[in-house]
């Protein structure tokens, strides 16, 4: 089985159109946060919008998914395959019902932008959708069927998500906050979000393995046990222990019962529980996209150097602490997303030999 490397990244979030922009509006005084989202009937939310005019929708996901792509070398990965993962059902305005819900149209039409020549694939399984598009992509490279894929995270704003969550009465009227005190719900965010995937070794990171676990007894919320086993399967297909994971990405949401389970699986699963960081008080909760867009991000700021630091008081009852600060040695990473459906999903980032 051929090794895969992590040879290229970008994202627009509501931290900017690129991640360089991302990078100065971290480092900013005041870097963009949520906006409100007016849901008649059911009064404002937050929400961590994408910069930029409103166009139609396939106007607007066209113009970020080629600028995204691009970014991420896709010319490179064009002969290879296109990983599209999304959960926006429901994308097309109005007067376009005919092509809601049709997501082989919508994987039709995204690789059109892109004019990609490989095969296309879309994959859907809510907020675990990019890990697993990054999980099949990494198995379609192993095989040796392709030595280049692009994973491609969607979530834009659409008819659906926003107003199902607040019906839900999953959503913070106020801001997220991961394993904080006083979390009391998520907020939703857009992104496009690329990883570029390489069969040859010339990128700093390599996707050693990874596993989606799915625990269809919790539909809507995570379950302890199977975030347990799923970091056990993630180290088993990578070849690694837990002793060698120096950070875990973790879901932590801001969800008062999400991340209970999470912080009890963690704890099962790890002996010592590595330094944990969570990205969702950045960029919001971005759905399918949330796994690519996460990652993506987290390079980039280990890589510039920054760290993204939670300063909402954590937990007590929880057992334990998002770091204040970047582990002295940083050589792996654990991403994990946790979704509707049951789904709990990561992958093991480590550091190539330099």
């Amino acid at each position: 089985m051929k090794p895969v490397y992590l040879t290229g990244r970008a994202l627009a979030s509501v931290l900017g159109m690129n991640l360089a922009q991302a990078l100065s509006s971290l480092r900013s005084a005041v870097a963009p946060s949520a906006t409100a989202y007016p849901l008649a009937g059911h009064g404002d939310w937050p929400y961590c919008r994408i910069p930029g005019n409103s166009h139609g929708w396939d106007e607007r996901a066209r113009a970020l998914i080629t600028q995204v792509a691009a970014d991420a070398g896709a010319a490179q990965a064009r002969d290879g395959a296109l990983f599209i993962a999304t959960s926006c059902q429901d994308g097309e305005a109005a007067g376009h019902a005919e092509r809601n819900n049709d997501f082989h149209a919508l994987a039709q039409r995204m690789g059109a932008w892109l004019d990609w020549r490989g095969p296309v694939f879309l994959l859907s399984s809510a907020c675990t959708s990019s890990m697993q598009a990054l999980l099949s992509a990494s198995e379609w490279l192993r095989a040796g069927t392709a030595t280049q894929a692009l994973v491609l995270g969607v979530e834009l704003d659409n008819q659906l998500t926003l107003p199902g969550f607040a019906a839900l009465q999953l959503l913070s009227p106020k801001c997220s906050q991961p394993f904080a005190l006083q979390r009391d719900g998520l907020v939703l965010g857009e992104a496009v979000a690329a990883l570029r995937l390489s069969t040859e070794p010339t990128a700093p990171w390599q996707l050693m393995g990874g596993a989606n676990v799915v625990d269809g007894s919790q539909p809507t919320s995570a379950s302890a046990t199977a975030v347990t086993l799923m970091c056990q399967r993630a180290l088993a297909t990578s070849g690694l222990s837990s002793t060698d994971v120096d950070l875990i990405k973790v879901q932590a949401s801001g969800s008062p019962g999400n991340d209970a389970s999470e912080a009890e699986g963690l704890r099962a699963a790890f002996a010592r529980v590595p330094a944990l960081v969570s990205l969702k008080p950045l960029i919001g909760h971005c759905m399918g996209a949330s796994g690519a867009a996460e990652i993506a991000l987290l390079l980039e700021c280990l890589e510039q150097g920054f760290w993204p630091r939670c300063t909402d008081a954590v937990d007590p009852a929880l057992g334990v602490q998002l770091a204040p600060q970047a582990p002295p040695q940083l050589n792996c990473i654990l991403a994990a997303i946790l979704g509707f459906g049951g789904g709990h999903a990561g992958v093991l980032l480590q550091r190539s030999p330099s």
